[in-house]
């Protein structure tokens, strides 16, 4: 029965025909696995932990050691393995902190450059998102491999075939293509303080929550820096698009008879396939699909500042439900790093610093979606763009930038903390970790950061004013003053967002906030 199971787990993976177990040799050096596990119930679905040793013991006596990459823990006590693990955890369907980059590929190549006997095995959850990016990652940095070859490798050696690719989440095979880039020019990167000046959405549905994320606790966690209210909004074009459709229908049969459901669901079908054979027939140009409604600009009311240059931008989408419950419709996240997105392997090769700005963009079809999926839900957005500049300002206790070599060969590699192997401290810190689509129960905090899209109140104005009284110097705003002000807003609002072009550039200058 466990081995049913553990075949039913495995699923696309191939399985090492000798061990019997959830493993494969990326190259004759490397050996990639799910994470092994001693203890139930895990042991009854996962790789034993005594099988995976026993056949490391066989194979290759003492000339094999661990690097795992498990922020929710192991499975496994250090002792259970002869101490020759190494531990360089993150959470789970994320890349790592890049900065952990040089120290995993530095410590892998000491190992087996010193025996060629020698092999590397590579471990996270199921062995195939962080351990591919890894593989690939070494094979890219110390073997000089091109970067879709390695891609390709890791995916014949760990997939059966026509079972998709090895590593398939977005923001992992852009940190794979930022290795390469890392490789090519002098292996040196910059750790700096990042602010996130503004957010540009395009095409912004209702109901979507914005969040900024970024690395803590040696990448172990990753923090939620700020989640943004409808008071940080602006709409400087159109209208956001109400939802409609299937997803709408879904929602709105909840509470209805069984008779009702029926010929609601067919309508939406209905309109759903009128609405797709149209798209089909439509031709969109980049400059319509931008000209569309609901493009937004977030502002964080404060200054939004991560402590490292990976960036997380997350997307959750709700709609009403009733009975105090929401839909979520949609799930969406994207990482990118801006010592990268700023040029910064390139100016390194001309002995030049990292540009100190910049903007990076993404289109919602190129996002991450739901548990290392592509699947994300009802559309959120058309297009979004970061725009984002470095701290430097060590005068107020900001941290100055660090700059991060790859340790020479022969040199001591220092290992980042170890997880709980229990996963006792394991508290679900990943966004997107355990979320999927369907109902949620509504808090005031989930209703405020949705309406942050919301279409209640027009184009959001007013429900910051409606009812309540403005004081300015100690006295109240009369109606009429309210009034104006809002007109002003409004005829502000008029103006267009921004085009990809016409945002700020590398280079481009921010007052200090």
């Amino acid at each position: 029965m466990a081995s049913i199971l553990r075949q039913i787990v495995a699923g696309p993976r191939a399985q090492h025909p000798e061990a019997g177990l959830d493993l494969c040799y990326v190259t004759d050096n490397i050996i990639a696995t799910s994470g092994p596990s001693g203890t139930y119930p895990q042991l009854a679905y996962r790789n034993p932990l005594s099988q995976l040793v026993a056949f490391l013991d066989k194979k290759h006596g003492e000339n094999w050691a661990i690097w795992e990459f498990r922020a929710e823990g192991t499975g496994y006590p250090d002792s259970e393995v002869y101490g020759r693990v190494k531990h360089y955890p993150w959470p789970d369907h994320h890349p790592p902190p890049f900065a952990l980059i040089p120290l995993i590929m530095a410590s892998m190549r000491n190992w087996l450059k010193e025996d060629k006997e020698r092999v590397a095995v590579v471990h996270c959850k199921a062995g195939k998102g962080r351990s591919g990016s890894m593989s690939c990652s070494y094979l890219i940095s110390e073997e000089g491999w091109k970067a879709e070859d390695a891609i390709r490798r890791f995916t014949e050696r760990r997939m059966r075939p026509g079972f998709g690719a090895g590593v398939s989440i977005p923001s992992q095979l852009r940190w794979i293509s930022y290795v390469d880039r890392w490789t090519q020019h002098k292996k040196t990167y910059v750790e700096r303080e990042i602010q996130v000046m503004e957010v540009h959405v395009w095409g912004l549905r209702d109901g979507v929550k914005v969040s900024v994320e970024g690395f803590v606790d040696e990448g172990r966690v990753i923090k939620n820096f700020h989640t943004f209210s409808k008071k940080e909004r602006e709409i400087v074009r159109g209208e956001i698009k109400k939802s409609g459709g299937f997803a709408d229908a879904v929602t709105a049969v909840m509470g209805m008879n069984n008779a009702e459901k029926n010929l609601q669901l067919k309508e939406a079908e209905k309109l759903e396939k009128e609405e797709k054979a149209k798209a089909t027939t439509d031709t969109v140009t980049k400059d319509k699909l931008h000209n569309a409604t609901g493009d937004v600009v977030f502002r964080p009311s404060h200054d939004l500042i991560l402590p490292t240059s990976d960036v997380n931008i997350d997307f959750e989408r709700r709609n009403k439900a009733g009975y105090g419950m929401s839909m979520v419709t949609a799930v969406a996240h994207v990482w990118f790093n801006c010592y990268f997105e700023g040029q910064g392997p390139e100016n390194a090769s001309k002995n030049l610093p990292p540009a100190n700005s910049g903007v990076f963009e993404i289109d919602w079809e190129a996002m991450d979606g739901i548990k290392g999926s592509l699947k994300k839900g009802t559309k959120g957005f058309d297009k979004l763009a970061v725009v984002w500049k470095t701290v430097e300002q060590p005068e107020r206790g900001r941290r100055t930038s660090v700059v991060i070599n790859e340790p020479p060969p022969g040199t001591d590699v220092p290992e980042t903390g170890a997880a709980d192997w229990r996963g006792h401290q394991y508290n679900n810190p990943s966004p997107g970790q355990g979320r999927n689509l369907g109902l949620r129960s509504e808090t005031p905090a989930s209703r405020d950061v949705s309406q942050a899209s919301s279409t209640r109140e027009e184009d959001g104005i007013g429900s910051d004013t409606e009812g309540v009284q403005s004081y300015v110097d100690g006295g109240v705003k009369g109606h009429s003053q309210v009034q104006q002000e809002k007109a002003v807003q409004v005829e502000r609002k008029k103006g267009p967002l921004p085009l990809s072009s016409d945002l700020p550039g590398p280079e481009h200058k921010f007052a200090d906030a």
